[in-house]
Order: C-alpha cells, then sequence, then structure tokens
C-alpha cells in the first residue's frame, strides 16, 4: 500500500524529504525490505539522497529494522562521500545493523571505523550513541573489556548500558561479573531483571536464578514473559514443581496470553519436573504450536520411558503440517533408545535423510550409537562409530562406553577409553565406568589401578547431588556432605530405612560400583551416604504418607541406588520420582518404569 502512495513532485524540497522519512518510518519493522529498496531507488535517481543527511539516516533506520539489515551498510559510505555528517540519530541505527550482519565482510572493521567517527564528530558522548558503540563491542567485536571501559567513561548511562554488559558477560559464561554489574545499577527495568534471571539459567545456576526472581518480587516488579520463560527453564533445572505450578497460576491469575514460548517453557518444566501429564496438558492446550513445542513435548515424554506415546506425538506432528528439524529428530531417536525400538530408530535414522534431506549430526549418530550399545549390539556400535563422518566426540565414546558397562564387555571398553581419554583426560566419566566395569566382572585389581591412575593424573570423580523441593524450598544433598542442619534425623531415618529392607526384603549392598579401595564396611557406609538416599530419607521425615517424592539428580543413578529405591517404594508405600543424567526413573510398589534399563 505504501508504494501505491503518490509522492509529491520536487518543487519543495522540505516537504518531500519530511514525506519520504513519514513513508521509510512506514517500512520500518517489516521484514521485507524491498519497499524500503523502491523508496530508495527513487531517491537516488532523484538526486535527492546525495543532498539530506537526514533522508540518509531514515534509510539506515528503516534497513536496520528490516529482514536485511546489511543493506543499511553501503549507505554510511554514500553519506560520507556526499560530503555530509552523520547525526546522533545515524549511527545507533547503522551500529545496530553492523551488530545483526556479523557475517558481511568488513562488518568489524567498519564498527571500528564508525566508532573512530564518532569521537572525531563529537557523537560518542550521546547517550544512543554510547550505548550502541558498547553493544556493538560485546557482540560483534567481542571486547568486553573495552565495552567495560566504555561504560566507565561515559558521561551518561541508563539501564539499557548496564542490560547490554549484563546479557554480553552472561553469554560469555561470566556470569559473576554480569552479577557485579547488575547489582551496581541505579535503576533497573524488567530487562534488567530478565537479563540476570536468564544469565543464572544459562549458567546452570537455578537456585540462583530463583534467588533474583525473589528479589524482583519483592521490589514490586512485574514481570514480564521473558523473566517467567527464564523462571521456569530455572525451575526445570531444579526440579522445582512448585514454583514451576506458581508460575502456571500466576498466569492464569493475571489472564497474560499463552504465548508458543510461554506455552513451551510450561511443557518443559512439567516435564522435566516429573509431572509429563500435566505437561501434555498445557501442550494440548495451546492454540499455536511450533516445531519446538512439538520436539519439547515429545523429548519430554521419551526421558520418561513413555517411547511409544512420545512416536505418536511425532507421526500426529509429521501430519499436521509441521515439518520436523534436526532437533525433532534427536527427539524421537531418544524415545527409541529409552524404550529399545532399535528397528524404528535405523527406519528414523533413515527418514531424516531421505524423506527430509536433514545431514545427521553428531547428535544423532550418538542417539544411535547409545540405542545400539544398550541393546547389546556392540559391534555394529562400534562400527557406526568407526564409520561416522566426523570425528567422535566425548558423548559418542561415553554411549558407547555406557553399552560395555550394561552389558560387561570389557575388551570394547578397553577400547573405548583409549579414545575417550585424550579428549577428555582431566575429567572422570571415562575412568569411572570402566571401574565400575571392572569391578562389575571381579577384577578388583584392575579396579584399583584406575582409581590409582585418578589420583596419580589429579581427576577427581564428580560429586553425586540430588535436589528434593519440600514445602517450595530446594534442599540440596551431595554425596558425603553432612552439612545439613537436621543431619541427625536424616541419618536416623536411612538407619532405620536399612534395616527395615535388609529384614523385609533381604537387601544385600551392591559393592560391585563403589569404586574405592577401602575395606568391606566402609563401602557399605560410603554407598549409604550417596546423594539420593540422603534426600529420600529427608523427604520421608518431611512430607505426608501419601504424597510422591520428586528427586533431581546430577549423574547416572548408581545400581545399587536404583535397588534400594525400589525396595523403598515397596516397604514404605511411597511414588519415587527419580530425574538422572539421562532419563526419568518412576519408583512404585517396588518396580521402575525403565525396566532396569537405563
Amino acid at each position: 500500500a505504501i508504494l501505491e502512495e503518490n509522492i509529491p513532485p520536487l518543487r519543495d524540497a522540505m516537504v518531500v524529504v519530511r514525506r519520504y522519512v513519514e513513508l521509510l518510518s512506514r517500512c520500518s519493522g517489516g521484514a521485507d525490505a524491498r519497499p524500503i529498496a523502491r523508496i530508495q531507488a527513487a531517491l537516488v535517481t532523484s538526486g535527492l539522497l546525495r543532498r539530506s543527511a537526514e533522508l540518509h539516516d531514515a534509510l539506515i533506520r528503516a534497513h536496520a529494522s528490516s529482514g536485511r539489515p546489511q543493506a543499511a551498510l553501503p549507505l554510511y559510505a554514500h553519506l560520507i562521500r556526499a560530503g555530509l555528517f552523520p547525526t546522533p540519530h545515524t549511527l545507533p541505527s547503522l551500529l545496530k545493523s553492523l551488530a545483526l550482519s556479523p557475517a558481511v565482510p568488513g562488518a568489524r572493521r567498519l564498527a571500528l571505523a564508525v566508532h573512530a567517527h564518532a569521537v572525531r564528530l563529537g557523537l560518542a558522548g550521546f547517550l544512543l550513541v554510547n550505548n550502541a558503540l558498547i553493544r556493538v563491542h560485546a557482540g560483534l567485536l567481542g571486547r568486553l573489556a573495552d565495552a567495560h571501559l566504555l561504560l566507565r567513561t561515559s558521561a551518561a548511562v541508563d539501564a539499557s548500558t548496564f542490560n547490554t554488559l549484563i546479557t554480553a558477560h552472561a553469554r560469555a559464561g561470566r556470569v559473576a561479573d554480569a552479577r557485579s554489574l547488575f547489582d551496581e545499577m541505579p535503576e533497573r527495568n524488567a530487562v534488567s531483571w530478565s537479563a540476570m534471571v536468564n544469565g543464572y539459567v544459562q549458567a546452570g545456576d537455578g537456585r540462583e536464578a530463583l534467588g533474583v526472581f525473589s528479589q524482583m518480587q519483592a521490589q514490586g516488579v512485574r514481570p514480564d514473559d521473558t523473566v517467567l520463560v527464564g523462571v521456569l527453564a530455572a525451575c526445570a533445572q531444579l526440579g522445582a514443581l512448585e514454583q514451576g505450578k506458581w508460575v502456571h497460576g500466576y498466569l492464569k491469575a493475571n489472564n497474560i496470553r499463552m504465548t508458543v514460548f510461554l506455552g513451551t517453557a510450561l511443557v518443559d518444566m512439567y516435564a522435566k519436573c516429573g509431572e509429563v501429564q500435566l505437561g501434555m496438558e498445557v501442550f494440548e492446550g495451546m492454540k499455536d504450536k511450533n516445531v519446538l513445542a512439538w520436539t519439547t513435548m515429545i523429548k519430554g515424554l521419551a526421558m520418561h520411558g513413555r517411547g511409544s506415546d512420545s512416536l505418536t506425538l511425532f507421526s500426529q506432528m509429521e501430519s499436521s503440517g509441521v515439518k520436523p528439524d534436526d532437533i525433532a529428530f534427536i527427539g524421537a531417536l531418544c524415545a527409541c533408545t529409552h524404550t529399545g525400538l532399535v528397528d524404528k530408530g535405523r527406519e528414523l535414522f533413515n527418514s531424516m535423510v531421505n524423506n527430509y534431506g536433514i545431514k545427521p549430526k553428531i547428535e544423532h549418530y550418538g542417539c544411535m550409537v547409545d540405542l545400539l550399545a544398550r541393546n547389546g549390539l556392540l559391534s555394529e556400535a562400534r562400527d557406526m562409530v568407526e564409520k561416522m563422518p566426523m570425528k567422535p566426540d566425548a558423548l559418542i565414546w561415553g554411549a558407547l562406553m555406557a553399552g560395555c558397562r550394561f552389558h560387561k564387555n570389557v575388551e570394547l571398553a578397553e577400547y573405548v577409553i583409549k579414545h575417550w581419554i585424550e579428549l577428555e583426560p582431566d575429567k572422570s566419566g571415562a575412568y569411572v565406568l570402566l571401574g565400575n566395569i571392572y569391578s562389575a566382572s571381579g577384577r578388583h585389581a584392575s579396579a584399583r589401578e584406575i582409581r590409582n591412575l585418578m589420583r596419580e593424573k589429579g581427576v577427581e570423580k564428580t560429586p553425586g547431588c540430588s535436589n528434593v523441593e519440600i514445602k517450595g524450598v530446594i534442599h540440596q544433598f551431595i554425596v558425603g556432605d553432612l552439612s545439613h542442619p537436621r543431619i541427625k534425623d536424616i541419618l536416623t531415618k536411612w538407619y532405620e530405612i536399612d534395616s527395615r529392607i535388609r529384614l523385609e526384603e533381604g537387601y544385600v549392598p551392591d559393592k560391585k560400583e563403589v569404586l574405592l579401595d577401602i575395606e568391606e564396611e566402609e563401602m557399605e557406609s560410603a554407598l549409604s551416604r550417596h546423594s539420593e538416599k540422603l534426600a529420600i530419607a529427608f523427604a520421608l521425615i518431611s512430607t505426608e504418607d501419601y504424597m510422591p517424592i520428586r528427586i533431581v539428580k546430577n549423574l547416572r543413578v548408581c545400581q545399587d541406588c536404583h535397588h534400594v529405591t525400589k525396595l523403598i517404594s515397596k516397604v514404605y508405600g511411597r511414588e519415587i520420582i527419580v530425574r538422572d543424567r539421562t532419563r526419568f526413573h518412576l519408583f512404585k510398589d517396588g518396580t521402575c518404569s525403565c525396566k532396569d534399563y537405563w
């Protein structure tokens, strides 16, 4: 419609310029850059563009907000060649275009040139220009130190100045520096809180993210969608179901529209907090579903061992006209892995290439190696690793090693560890798994050698850590850690549990996976202080008898803890949901939903 409107004749230059500026402002924000290109062509042909800095401003601003921000870059050179000067309005839009066009040749060099022009022309002191310079140094140029220097030497700053740096530091993994900037801010807006919450989530620190959100609420700041998505992600990390439910209730109570992003975050939270059926209810109620929403639900069902339901949903997604992407196929392959559907996994892997033209990534090969190895097809899994078109990473070797552990294949495990240790010489995963395989196979001397090798290389075993939520508060237990304020009550309860499962169910500790050169009695003590056992004991003394217990653990559940949790669910008549590093386990009446396949 814009293009059909008549432009006044060139009799009054000022009127014409204003009319063109108005037209360009109406083009801003649209994905289609063609109307802007047509107006630009008309301005060049008429000769009007080379006489007006204001028109350059308007064009650069329009391109910066269009689907082709890189089209703004040549206009700056045109402005300079025409003998015109940039204004405080020119540079922020130009720098925005540069930040959105990192792949354009010369973009970084031009950004530095624009900075030099800003200083020379006395424009760097303007707040919007300074903020744009900080944004381009922190993002496009990757110079956080320079961006920080600009902040410290600025004549004026606002919340946007700090927000840019907080986000940049968080993305760079420097969340402590981001927090220092956040605490220093004279005034914060919703973007500031969102940047800090999501910064902690990206760093994997859900506890701090929820702490910032509590501070935000205490100060009476109304959360926006971005903050709530971050809070739900933090709840998903921690397994904080009650706090996640609070967010869901807040959305309903305040009639907040369920966007696809909020809906997907809710689905993910419920799935990762052990309430996949509630996640399904949210998913089914969503009016708009993109491929990420479908994928999140597919992966959630797979994590809970509902492989058939997950694959059915994948088929429904295809039927609905939503084309699966590479991540959706990872979810479907995970469903096959968690339920042992080897033939279906092969079919999906082939259809990804043949039907959708998606080139398998290393994650897809990882799913297939895991699927084959866990089902005893170790030779085929090894063959896939050796023939895959990219170099195997630690996750690939770890998947193959997990199959070796499950099927007690010592020879292949020794082959795997040589490659795995080359990639991760300072991490404990490979050593621990091989040591467990040796112990389970009766080769205790070899297991001790692995432990000694870890000591010699200074490799520390990653400590097991379990979270349990009681009345909306997250309690964390680390293996062997006795610092909890109710530790005496917890240990007393554990001794009761231990006595009951021995007496009523004939429990005998499974010491095969205790990778320690210690005496028999100490082995049993070490097993009794695994983090999930302490968490379960605490939950039993802190909740009503009818309430389910939900545990989130950072590592794979060991065989002894898995067996013990089955017995506790039977003896105490409690449902216990444990989320470990790879999947969910629902323990009920002495059985586990994983059917002892994990």
